[in-house]
C-alpha cells in the first residue's frame, strides 16, 4: 500500500468527454473534470459558480411558445439593446420587446404599449414560418431582417431608444429566369378553354403575384397565354395568343375539356419590359440570410435559388438589379459545386463568409480591392456544412459554428500558409456536451481576466451521455474560450426547467426559460446577473440606481408571482434564510432587511473530479481500491463548499440564522474520508445559493490492492 499526493492548478479543459475517460496519456485529462454543472471556468486555471439569473418579464401570453428569437442591437458603445421577437398565434405577426440594460422599455412610439408589432404579410400565418429561420443584420440604426417565407424588413431605432420602426424594404428585385416544367417542380396545367379569355389551373401551387404579365407555354404541345391576373398560387387569369393544340395538332374545341398540359414560363419581351420573373416572391421564396459587406447588402438563397448570392448595389443597398456591370452595380453569382449546398449564414469577416449546408465558401478580395460584378469569385474553404438556424459567430479572428450534423463545434480559419480557411473541430475533447443544438450566442470578454463565452441551448429533446447516466435536456452549453492560450473549458449550465434561447448584446446574457409553475408552462425572459445566485430571481434594495423592487419595511417580500408555489432560497443581508414556498406572490423572510434581500430558486453546483490516475513514469493503478487521504482546496471569496457530500466548515460563523455568510481566501485542509473505491473522485457542490471559486486542488489517496 502507498500513499500518493497530486496537485491539479488547472481545470482549462473543462468537462471531458466520457469516452476519453481512460486517456490518462493525454496531458488535458490532467486539466479536465468528470462532471461540470453549473460553473464557469476561468481562464487563469480555476471554475466559479454561475451567475444567477434576474427575473424580467412572463412572455407566456406573447406566445413564446411558437418560438422566439433573441436580436442584439448595437446602437453604439454605450447603447445596446436586446430585442426578443416572437410569433402570434392567429396573425400573420411577429412582436418585438426591447430592453436596454436588462429593462424593458416601455411607450414604444408614445402608443402606451411595451411592444411593436409587425405583419409580416397575408398570406403567412404562424403555422407556415419556423421563428427559427428568422436571421437578421445590422447597419448604425438599421436592423435587416429575413425569413425564406416572407419579404424582407427592416427595423429602425428613431431619435431616441423608446421610438422604433418596422416596414417593408423597398427592393428592386433582380429579374431571373424560372421554368416550370413537371419535373421542376412536378406539376401540369389545365386551361379553361383553349382560346380567349381563360383561367388556367396548377395542379400544385406554382403561381405568383410576380408572374402577372408573364408568358405561359406548352410543352410539347401547342398554346400560348399571357397572365393578366393573379387569382391564387393555383389560379391566374389569361389571354390566349396561341390557342392551346393536343399533341396531334387538332384544336381542342371542347372548352369543358381542355388539354392538360406540360408548360413553363417565359419573360415578357418588349421595349420597356424587364424579361423574366421576380427572383423573389411569396411563391418563389424569399432571401434566407443577409449580410452588409464592403458597402453591399448582400441575400443569400432562397426556396428556388438556395445556393444563390445576391448583392445590392453599392450603397443602394436594397437595388440587386443587374445593369451594365459597372463595378458598382448589383451581383448576382451561383455557387459552383457538386451538388446544392443551400446558403445558411453569411458573415462580414476577413471576407466574406457563406457558409452552406454542405461546405463553407469565402469571397476572396486580391490585394484588398472591391469587390464587382467583374471580379467577383467565390472559392471553396472547407467541406464540412453548417446547421441551419444556428448563426456563427465570431471569436478571436475565427467564426464559429455548429457543423450540419449538430454534433461539433468547428472555428473557421484564415491559414496564411493554405492561403484558404480551415475548419477545425475545437469541441473534440466534449463533443458529448453539444446534443441538438437550436441556438448559439458569444458574450466577448469584457476585460483581460476573463475569456469568451460561447453558449449553445440544447434541444429539449437531447438525452446526452454522461457517465452517471445524466442527459443534457434544456441546458447550456458553456464554452469558455481564450483562443490565444488554446484554451476551450465546457461545462453546463442547468435551471428548474429549459433554457430554449439564448442572446448576448455585447455584456448582458439574455435566456428565454421554459418553467413548470403551478403545474402551468410558462415562458420567462431572464438574464444573467453577477451579483446573484438563484434563478428567476427579485432583488429588493434600499437605494439602488435600478432596484428590481423597493426594499421592503416588514419580513414580507411580494412581486413573486411568478413564481407561485415554488419554493425559493431567502438572501438577506448576507444571511441564507431557511427555504420558503411563494403564497398569493409572497414569502416572509427571517428578519426585516437594512441592506439587501433576494429571492429566487436555487440551482445545483457541481463539479466532480477525473478518477485519480497519479502521473507515473510508467504503468497505471487502474483497478486498484484507491481511498482519498485528504483533500485541500485553495480557495478564493468562497462562502460554501461541500466536499463527498461533507460541508466544509469556512469559518466558525453560522451559514443560517442571525450571523451573516462571511467569505474565505486560502487554503482549506479536509480530512476523514471514509471508504475505497476504484474510482477516488471528488464531488465539489453547493449546499446554499453563495459564492464560491476554487483555483486548485491538492489530493493525497491511498493505493491499495
Amino acid at each position: 500500500m502507498s500513499r500518493i499526493q497530486q496537485y491539479q492548478s488547472s481545470f482549462t479543459v473543462g468537462e471531458l468527454d466520457p469516452l476519453l475517460r481512460g486517456r490518462i496519456d493525454l496531458q488535458q485529462y490532467y486539466s479536465s473534470v468528470d462532471v461540470a454543472d453549473n460553473v464557469i471556468f476561468e481562464p487563469q486555471g480555476g471554475f466559479s459558480r454561475r451567475p444567477g439569473l434576474k427575473f424580467l418579464l412572463d412572455i407566456t401570453s406573447d406566445n413564446a411558445a411558437n418560438g422566439t428569437v433573441l436580436i442584439p442591437f448595437e446602437f453604439s458603445t454605450t447603447q445596446n439593446f436586446m430585442i426578443l421577437a416572437s410569433a402570434q398565434n392567429t396573425t400573420s405577426t411577429i412582436r418585438f420587446r426591447f430592453f436596454a440594460n436588462a429593462t424593458l422599455l416601455t411607450n414604444i412610439n408614445g402608443t402606451g404599449n411595451d411592444y411593436l408589432d409587425y405583419s409580416v404579410g397575408t398570406l403567412y400565418e404562424v403555422s407556415n414560418f419556423d421563428m427559427s429561420k428568422l436571421y437578421f443584420t445590422q447597419s448604425a440604426d438599421t436592423l435587416i431582417m429575413t425569413h425564406e417565407n416572407f419579404a424582407p424588413f427592416k427595423i429602425v431605432r428613431g431619435a431616441n431608444n423608446t421610438t422604433w420602426t418596422a416596414s417593408a424594404l423597398s427592393l428592386t428585385i433582380p429579374k431571373l429566369a424560372t421554368s416550370l416544367s413537371t419535373t421542376n417542380p412536378l406539376s401540369t396545367i389545365t386551361p379553361s378553354a383553349v382560346d380567349g379569355t381563360i383561367k388556367i389551373t396548377s395542379s400544385n401551387s406554382q403561381f405568383g403575384d410576380a408572374m402577372v404579365d408573364q408568358y405561359i407555354n406548352a410543352l410539347n404541345d401547342f398554346g400560348r397565354a399571357r397572365i393578366t391576373r393573379f387569382i391564387s398560387a393555383t389560379v391566374v387569369e389569361a389571354v390566349t395568343e396561341v390557342p392551346f393544340f393536343n399533341t396531334d395538332g387538332l384544336e381542342n374545341t371542347n372548352s369543358t375539356s381542355p388539354p392538360t398540359l406540360n408548360w413553363e414560363v417565359e419573360g415578357v419581351f418588349g421595349p420597356n419590359t424587364t424579361g423574366y420573373e421576380d427572383a423573389w416572391s411569396n411563391t418563389r421564396g424569399w432571401p434566407r440570410t443577409c449580410s452588409f459587406h464592403e458597402g453591399r447588402l448582400y441575400f443569400g438563397g432562397s426556396a428556388t435559388f438556395p445556393n444563390t448570392l445576391f448583392a445590392s448595389k453599392v450603397s443602394d443597398f436594397f437595388n440587386f438589379k443587374p445593369a451594365e456591370a459597372l463595378d458598382d452595380d448589383a451581383i448576382i453569382v451561383t455557387l459552383s459545386t457538386d451538388s446544392v449546398n443551400a446558403i445558411n449564414a453569411l458573415r462580414s469577416g476577413r471576407d466574406l463568409q457563406i457558409f452552406t449546408s454542405g461546405a463553407e465558401f469565402f469571397v476572396p478580395q486580391a490585394d484588398l480591392d472591391p469587390i464587382t460584378p467583374s471580379n467577383i469569385t467565390v472559392k471553396s474553404a472547407t467541406r464540412r456544412g453548417s446547421k441551419f438556424g444556428i448563426r456563427p459567430q465570431a471569436a478571436e479572428g475565427g467564426t464559429l459554428f455548429i457543423q450540419r450534423q449538430g454534433k461539433a463545434l468547428r472555428e473557421m480559419l484564415f491559414s496564411d500558409v493554405e492561403l484558404s480557411y480551415v475548419a477545425n473541430n475545437i469541441s473534440l475533447l466534449s463533443s458529448h456536451m453539444i446534443v441538438d443544438p437550436h441556438r448559439m450566442a458569444l458574450r466577448p470578454a469584457t476585460d483581460t481576466t476573463e475569456g469568451d463565452l460561447l453558449l449553445i441551448v440544447n434541444g429539449s429533446s437531447s438525452t446526452g451521455y454522461r457517465a452517471d447516466s445524466a442527459g443534457f435536456t434544456g441546458t447550456i452549453a458553456a464554452f469558455m474560450l481564450n483562443r490565444p492560450q488554446q484554451i476551450v473549458a465546457p461545462s453546463s449550465f442547468t435551471t428548474d426547467g429549459d433554457f430554449v434561447d439564448v442572446g448576448v448584446d455585447q455584456e448582458d446574457i439574455y435566456v428565454v426559460v421554459k418553467r413548470t409553475i403551478s403545474s402551468s408552462t410558462k415562458y420567462y425572459l431572464e438574464v444573467f446577473d453577477d451579483d446573484r445566485t438563484t434563478d428567476a430571481a427579485i432583488q429588493y434594495y434600499n437605494s439602488p440606481s435600478s432596484p428590481d423592487q423597493a426594499l421592503p419595511g416588514n419580513t414580507t417580500a411580494g412581486s413573486l408571482s411568478h413564481l407561485e408555489g415554488k419554493t425559493v432560497k431567502i438572501i438577506r443581508d448576507d444571511i441564507v434564510d431557511t427555504d420558503a414556498t411563494v403564497s398569493s406572490g409572497q414569502v416572509t423572510m427571517g428578519g426585516v432587511p437594512t441592506s439587501y434581500a433576494e429571492v429566487g430558486i436555487n440551482y445545483t453546483v457541481t463539479v466532480k473530479t477525473q478518477p485519480f490516475e497519479p502521473r507515473l513514469s510508467s504503468g497505471t493503478v487502474q483497478g486498484q481500491r484507491r481511498r482519498i487521504l485528504e483533500v485541500t482546496p485553495i480557495l478564493h471569496r468562497s462562502q460554501n463548499l461541500t466536499l463527498n457530500g461533507r460541508e466544509i466548515s469556512l469559518q466558525t460563523l453560522p451559514l443560517s440564522g442571525s450571523g451573516a455568510v462571511p467569505t474565505f481566501t486560502g487554503i482549506k485542509k479536509t480530512q476523514g474520508f471514509l471508504g475505497y473505491g476504484r474510482d477516488a473522485q471528488i464531488t465539489i457542490s453547493q449546499s446554499q445559493p453563495v459564492f464560491f471559486t476554487v483555483l486548485a486542488m491538492d489530493y493525497k489517496v491511498s493505493i491499495g490492492q
